[in-house]
């Protein structure tokens, strides 16, 4: 018997999904399986896919899948975040590290994670409260200066032993897979995901010190906004949840494993050389 009764479904807001739903309904009606997902996302495709609350899609869904891109991926995995289901990223425009197929792969896909013939590759996320709401983050979290507001003043502790004070653009946790996101473009290292660690990195920092943290996931980190810090924004995978003052805190834990993503064969490394166009230096040839 297969694995995959129900396919749950997670839309990009703008990309043209059709061609992958209309995959998706074929395949699970030769099944017999059932299509759900979200009533404002599957509400906009007329297609016979079930609309059910957010609490019934994660309940139900035996695969999730994200159509569209990372952005997509990372709201899929906070969706299912804490649960065994395995999670599909569909690439609906341009590549990116956590979708693994294209549209024309999909139908082939799916009868092969329905024969259990793929693997899952774990994915840690790091959570924090901030302003009473707890948050988690696939990619990272950050502190970061408003124009006009003043720098990023922020000292770091992790484990409970005070370490250094940042003044820059940005203080920013990361998870290894968000290593190749904002982490990246502020300097930080390349790590594998396979690899569950927590990385802080300053962007532009103002000081002789601007090098990045590795953590061990056992490790809470705090960040504290220090007097000489303007008003920061809370950044939550890019998205602005909240905000902090100066004499305000945020401490940052590791959930190791949080959310579990199909793969068939592909490596991280042969994404990243792709999306990164990592080359090398023409005195290495």
């Amino acid at each position: 018997m297969g694995m995959v009764g129900t396919v749950g479904l997670v839309l990009h807001p703008q990309r043209d999904s059709r061609k992958a739903i209309d995959t998706i309904l074929r395949w699970a009606g030769d099944k017999g399986a059932t299509v759900i997902g979200l009533p404002d996302e599957v509400g906009r495709i007329d297609c016979t896919a079930v609309a059910v609350d957010t609490a019934t899609l994660v309940d139900r869904a035996d695969l999730l899948v994200g159509l569209g891109g990372d952005g997509t991926m990372l709201r899929t995995m906070r969706l299912i975040a804490g649960r065994p289901t395995p999670i599909l990223g569909v690439n609906l425009g341009k590549l990116g590290f956590l979708a693994e197929i294209d549209v024309d792969e999909l139908a082939d896909t799916l009868s092969a994670i329905d024969a259990h013939a793929y693997t899952i590759e774990p994915r840690m996320a790091i959570r924090c409260s901030v302003s009473g709401v707890d948050v988690t983050a696939f990619n990272d979290i950050a502190l970061v200066r408003i124009p006009g507001d003043g720098l990023a003043a922020v000292s770091v502790t992790p484990a409970g032993s005070p370490f250094v004070r940042y003044a820059a653009d940005a203080v920013i946790v990361a998870t290894s897979t968000g290593s190749t996101a904002y982490s990246f473009s502020a300097g930080g290292p390349i790590v594998s995901p396979r690899v569950e660690a927590v990385l802080v990195v300053a962007a532009a920092a103002h000081s002789s010190f601007n090098r990045a943290l590795v953590l061990p996931a056992d490790e809470d980190v705090t960040l504290h906004v220090l007097p000489t810090s303007g008003r920061l924004a809370v950044e939550v995978d890019g998205a602005v949840v909240a905000h902090l003052c100066p004499g305000e805190s945020v401490t940052v834990t590791a959930w190791p494993g949080a959310a579990k993503v199909v793969r068939l064969g592909t490596t991280f490394y042969e994404r990243a050389r792709r999306k990164l166009r990592v080359g090398g230096s023409a005195e290495a040839d």
